[in-house]
């Protein structure tokens, strides 16, 4: 084949999620509201655990790192979308748009496979609840974690650079609010072939391997709670999965819409939305679903603010 000679890009365009200048003003405020709830939740949701005794368990070790993640996601993305509703041109140089799109495949690929090792805690704690503290111990926990977390950036680090060893000389101008892989490659010059396979065969077997991590978990769980002779132990098994079960669902449901429909009907203008929902909206949404479903969260809540309250009393004497 021939080689193609071109002028590398040095910096590309991003051009948001809406080009109205009138929605601009008013979609910032949201968006950053939002991103203002998202940070303090997950934060928030992740000093209670660390500060609260009683939520030094293997459940809410899993629940504290999937906040993290949240938090990482979500301040990879809209930092700069809130960019493009302030400025005319939202530039990004070229190194930024690589480690953005890392740092997204990163955590978006960690969030789905710590989701799985939830899934897995939840198996182990209603279906051998006795061995829970001895099958879940503090080493398995950790593998648990850190297996997600070095794959992520094992990936990450492989389509990045993929990526960005192609040659990009048509135009600079990616039509969505960040760096992602699809917009991307619409603009690069050379044979992209071989990327799009391997983006087919790594996303296929971590997100199969996923998905049947969970399936095969909540087969297990659901026929054990269905065999419980104790409504009231139904009712707390179930509701200890609940909050996990509506995040699967919310994630795992955006990225099969995302990106397993057929490439003739994807459009620009749906893809941007769905980003939208899982880079902004369900890294918000986490916190939320697991402390107003979970009692042992809300009452670390309630112990916080009894604690300020009485903190601040004392202060207001003591002058």
């Amino acid at each position: 084949m021939a080689q193609i000679n071109c002028t590398q890009v040095k910096e590309f365009i991003l051009l948001g999620f809406t080009n109205s200048q009138d929605l601009k003003m008013p979609l910032f405020v949201i968006f950053l509201s939002i991103y203002l709830i998202t940070v303090a939740g997950n934060l928030g949701l992740i000093l209670i655990i660390r500060t609260d005794a009683k939520l030094n368990t293997p459940m809410y070790f899993f629940l504290s790192n999937l906040a993290f993640v949240d938090f990482c996601y979500t301040s990879v993305i809209t930092p700069k979308m809130l960019g493009n509703f302030l400025y005319q041109q939202n530039v990004i140089s070229f190194n930024a748009c690589a480690a953005q799109l890392g740092c997204f495949l990163a955590f978006m690929t960690a969030e789905c496979l710590l989701l799985a090792s939830m899934a897995y805690d939840r198996y182990v704690a209603i279906c051998n609840p006795l061995l829970y503290m001895v099958v879940m111990s503090p080493g398995i926990c950790i593998q648990l974690v850190a297996v997600p977390y070095s794959y992520s950036f094992l990936i990450a680090l492989f389509h990045t650079m993929l990526t960005f060893r192609l040659s990009y000389c048509h135009s600079n101008v990616i039509n969505h609010f960040y760096c992602d892989d699809m917009p991307l490659l619409r603009l690069t010059c050379s044979d992209t072939h071989s990327k799009q396979l391997w983006i087919f065969v790594c996303a296929g077997i971590t997100f199969i391997s996923c998905v049947l991590i969970v399936f095969v978990s909540y087969v297990f769980i659901i026929s054990t709670i269905l065999r419980m002779r104790s409504a009231e132990g139904r009712r707390k098994a179930f509701s200890t999965c609940g909050s996990h079960m509506l995040a699967v669902t919310i994630f795992y449901g955006t990225l099969i819409f995302m990106y397993l429909q057929p490439s003739s009907n994807h459009a620009l203008d749906t893809d941007k939305t769905a980003s939208v929902f899982y880079t902004v909206i369900i890294p918000m949404l986490n916190p939320l679903i697991y402390s107003l479903r979970n009692k042992d969260v809300k009452d670390a809540l309630k112990k916080v603010s009894i604690n300020r309250n009485k903190a601040s009393v004392f202060l207001k004497f003591k002058k």
